[in-house]
């Protein structure tokens, strides 16, 4: 994984290429559009029954690099709905055969129910395009690694959906981690829950695994990349604590040990104004990072000394506003464009996978 660039080091990049752009638009009189602008990637969506889809496709909507040529859903119930959504509004139906024949698609999103994303997420790579997969990456352990393989094969990304991956607390908390001005990780704590209504719950009783298979594989995605490898041990505690009459597991711990760190990741589908206090929390020998909420995020840093422009002790940072999605979707594109490499290869996304099974009280298989 690469570490996450400093402002500074960014702000120096910005005043390199710009230079350098300058340099070039004198010697040849003028730049083209063409240049300065790249050709849109063509992106198409399978499937709109996800809990992400419709927040997907605004993205994909309103992003400059990406030109949305369809959408596939053959469940007509599922279409019905999406079709009462203005995001949906004026975008091509196609059927399966259709999207994977349009001429120059490079990338599709797979937005399946998750019991569907790896059937479809396979048949996609198979097609030889780039995908952008939605999590959790199914219940087989086997099959998400023949996917990650295939793709690896033919030089193809799979970008998983986790939403908080270039949030700008997080990308604080990896820069100061890189930096090693929190000293040695040796704790995570985090929360990530929420209240479920009755069409929710029974949704995702159809399948098990609970809220930390749902919603808990967002804090695996983060623990597992900060400390930069899979735990050795992973203890799942799973209750049915709601009043509701269904077999939903809606009350889950995960304890992860690493060598020197232990991670408590924990997950509830019945906690009031959960999303006001979803969090995580990393601490290390010489340094302490909060971030409260996660969908808006604010950090609170404690430091054991002064580094940099923070002092010692807590202190409140405001790392400005943060839209779901769009940065997932500028990375996305300036790794299709063969500008980069992916922050997050496939032994990353297999390591959480198979850390998520274990959190969730799944069998590796």
């Amino acid at each position: 994984m690469h570490p996450f660039p400093t402002r500074r080091n960014f702000l120096a990049h910005s005043l390199r290429t710009t230079t350098a752009v300058s340099a070039a638009a004198m010697l040849s009189g003028s730049l083209t559009t063409a240049a300065t602008t790249p050709e849109k990637i063509k992106i198409g969506q399978i499937g709109v029954g996800h809990p992400h889809a419709k927040g997907k496709m605004e993205a994909f909507r309103r992003s400059a690099d990406f030109e949305v040529v369809g959408v596939v859903e053959p469940d007509e119930e599922n279409r019905k709905d999406a079709l009462k959504s203005d995001v949906y509004h004026g975008l091509r139906w196609l059927t399966r055969e259709q999207m994977l024949n349009v001429p120059d698609l490079q990338v599709i999103a797979v937005e399946t129910e998750v019991p569907h994303l790896l059937d479809t997420a396979q048949i996609c790579i198979d097609a030889g395009k780039h995908i952008h997969l939605d999590k959790p990456a199914g219940r087989s352990l086997p099959k998400f690694q023949r996917l990650l393989e295939s793709a690896d094969r033919q030089n193809l990304t799979v970008q998983m959906g986790y939403m908080y991956r270039y949030n700008p607390g997080v990308r604080l908390l990896k820069d100061l981690l890189a930096k090693g001005w929190l000293g040695d990780p040796f704790e995570i704590e985090a929360v990530m829950s929420k209240v479920l209504n009755r069409h929710k719950r029974r949704l995702w009783s159809e399948h098990p695994g609970g809220t930390m298979f749902e919603l808990g594989c967002h804090l695996v995605d983060l623990a597992v990349g900060l400390l930069g490898a899979a735990p050795q041990q992973v203890t799942s505690v799973r209750q049915h604590a709601g009043l509701v009459d269904d077999s939903l597991q809606d009350n889950m711990l995960a304890v992860c040990t690493w060598p020197r760190a232990i991670g408590t990741l924990k997950s509830s589908g019945l906690e009031v104004e959960g999303f006001a206090r979803r969090h995580f929390t990393l601490c290390g020998t010489e340094g302490t990072v909060q971030i409260e909420p996660m969908d808006e995020p604010v950090v609170r840093l404690a430091l054991n000394k002064p580094r940099g422009n923070y002092q010692a002790g807590y202190q409140r940072i405001e790392v400005g506003p943060y839209q779901r999605y769009d940065d997932d979707l500028t990375d996305l594109a300036r790794i299709v464009r063969d500008e980069k490499k992916a922050d997050y290869d496939s032994a990353h996304d297999l390591a959480v996978q198979k850390t998520l099974l274990q959190a969730s009280g799944l069998p590796l298989e």
